[in-house]
């Protein structure tokens, strides 16, 4: 018998997580539950409820600022991947057009879309997302509507 399945004989004190220590011991208590808990059962309940307080503990005290820009998507990418803006040439063009998309001073075209879909694995669906451009040299904002070619 585990020792969570001895002390869930006894009824479970489950306690909102409150505190930054009360976090860390629940993610602790996940990990180490993570490969043995067995759904439908109650430690895969009390397993379910600890993910749930932790995930409603990270949603309130790191909350994400929701889904990033197609600049921010293709760094990350980079990152992952183990890449650098110079290896973005192969799908986005000359040297100064992979500075322009990444500092936002130009929009991504279609074809660049296309490319990096097919090359980073990045869904063509988040690289159309609209994004704010940085002003041209003349102060005036630059459109960042996706033109048919590039």
């Amino acid at each position: 018998m585990t020792k969570l399945t001895q002390q869930l004989s006894e009824p479970v004190l489950i306690r909102p997580i409150k505190t930054e220590a009360d976090y860390i011991a629940a993610l602790a208590e996940v990990e180490q539950m993570m490969d043995s808990v067995t759904p439908n059962t109650p430690e895969g309940d009390h397993f379910e409820l600890l993910v749930t307080l932790i995930e409603a503990y990270e949603d309130e005290h790191y909350p994400t600022s929701g889904a990033s820009d197609p600049i921010s998507l293709i760094e990350f990418a980079l990152d992952q991947k183990g890449l650098t803006r110079k290896d973005l040439e192969a799908y986005i063009g000359p040297r100064q057009r992979v500075w322009d998309i990444m500092e936002k001073r130009r929009s991504l075209s279609l074809s660049m879309i296309r490319r990096l879909e097919k090359g980073l694995g990045i869904p063509a669906t988040l690289l159309i997302q609209e994004y704010p451009l940085r002003s041209n040299r003349d102060g005036e904002p630059q459109s960042n509507s996706v033109p048919a070619t590039g």
